[in-house]
């Protein structure tokens, strides 16, 4: 984005802060905005949909969703939910002096003195060598996506109505995008500390990714309003907690309790924070059934992208492919996780449950949340019988972050 022209499309698309507040944009900004969206949205959209009039169709529905939701008594039921923020999300973070830190899970030079350092490393060393490459791969895209933090909390930054407008904000929203994002950190750092110490992988190349990743940014494919952005992260949440807990389970079974300890660790924290954005999309969804219910729908119609999806570490140009493919064969994180995560929103959120104001749009957009499911179970067995069809034929695939050593995978 231009410098001349940041301001002016920042003003239109935040609203005007002041005193800690997010003023509503007035008919003619909306106006601007809904025309900036549009032009994004084609611009991203034209080659996934095919065709200029494909991106202009798609462009128009996220101008509207946008619209729709960026109204402003929808903007208000945010405002209105700070005391519920501070009562119910923010006690869910530790303070720094009570919460893990890197250093309490990987060997300290300065605490264990250099002879007990070297005995420790050599010790995380030898039960490293113990864990296969599947899992070092896995284990490298889950640090890759953790390691984009400025990312993700810029993106959360952008909810309007719930984002810290100076930087320091005093309101329970932009409080807890700070703590949230301040326990996210050591993710990656902890992560990457393991590692280099293992000496199993090429920290180079996958410093390069982490570095590739952050400068790409990501494509959530959705509207920045909130009704959407929560929806996504709480989505998120969920699936990183589950793909650092299985990494946990599988590290654990060949031996490698450091590494087990660290992504249990992690998985945990992953689950309080989304108890938290679950939490949030439950009162939104009692504020403003329809709209909630509309975003929920948009967003599965778009399919909840992985934060990481345009990782790259400029040797394979499908590596996130090869990621995701090395994860479902390794047990990581599959496509059968991902059906999981939205029958636990459904039954969670109590979304077949839902009647009272919802118009004729809303009604329909529970049904299709709720028919998913089973369409994505079908899904599945269709993939399930081709990869039985390929079962003899693996495709080896050399991760530049293993030093090009190959992994066995099945793309189906």
């Amino acid at each position: 984005m231009a410098a001349a022209t940041s301001y002016t499309l920042l003003a239109s698309w935040f609203g005007y802060p002041n005193s800690n507040r997010h003023f509503l944009k007035p008919p003619a900004a909306t106006a601007t905005l809904i025309r900036f969206w549009r032009r994004r949205a084609s611009a991203s959209a034209m080659t996934a949909a095919g065709g200029v009039a494909g991106g202009r169709e798609l462009a128009v529905e996220e101008a509207e969703e946008l619209r729709r939701c960026l109204a402003p008594e929808r903007l208000e039921v945010l405002e209105e939910m700070e005391p519920w923020v501070e009562a119910h999300a923010l006690p869910l973070l530790k303070p720094a002096d009570a919460a893990w830190q890197p250093s309490d899970m990987v060997p300290d030079a300065a605490a264990l003195g250099a002879d007990g350092f070297h005995a420790a490393c050599v010790e995380l060393r030898e039960r490293a060598a113990a864990v296969p490459d599947e899992q070092l791969v896995c284990l490298v895209g889950n640090m890759v996506t953790e390691e984009a933090l400025p990312t993700y909390q810029s993106v959360v930054n952008r909810f309007e109505s719930a984002r810290d407008v100076s930087g320091a904000d005093g309101t329970a929203w932009a409080r807890w995008i700070r703590g949230w994002s301040a326990e996210e950190n050591r993710h990656g750092d902890v992560l990457s500390r393991y590692m280099y110490l293992s000496g199993r992988l090429d920290m180079r190349q996958v410093e390069r990714t982490v570095h590739r990743l952050i400068s790409s940014g990501m494509a959530m494919h959705a509207p920045s309003s909130p009704y959407h952005g929560f929806i996504y992260v709480a989505f998120q949440e969920r699936a990183t907690a589950i793909s650092h807990g299985n990494t946990a389970r599988n590290v654990l079974a060949h031996g490698d309790a450091v590494l087990a300890r660290i992504c249990g660790a992690i998985a945990a924290d992953e689950k309080r924070h989304e108890a938290a954005y679950t939490r949030v999309v439950e009162k939104l969804l009692e504020a403003e059934p329809d709209t909630t219910l509309r975003a929920l729908a948009y967003m599965m119609r778009r399919r909840i992208t992985m934060p990481a999806a345009l990782m790259d570490d400029c040797r394979d140009a499908d590596l996130f492919a090869h990621y995701a493919a090395a994860a479902q064969q390794a047990g990581v994180y599959t496509a059968s996780d991902y059906r999981g995560i939205l029958e636990h929103l459904i039954r969670r959120w109590r979304v077949d449950e839902m009647e009272a104001g919802l118009s004729g749009e809303g009604r329909r957009a529970r049904d299709y949340v709720c028919a998913l499911p089973q369409k994505i179970r079908r899904m599945e067995e269709k993939a399930q019988d081709r990869a039985a069809q390929m079962r003899k034929k693996p495709k080896s695939i050399p991760f530049s972050w293993i030093f090009d050593r190959p992994v066995d995978v099945f793309l189906t």
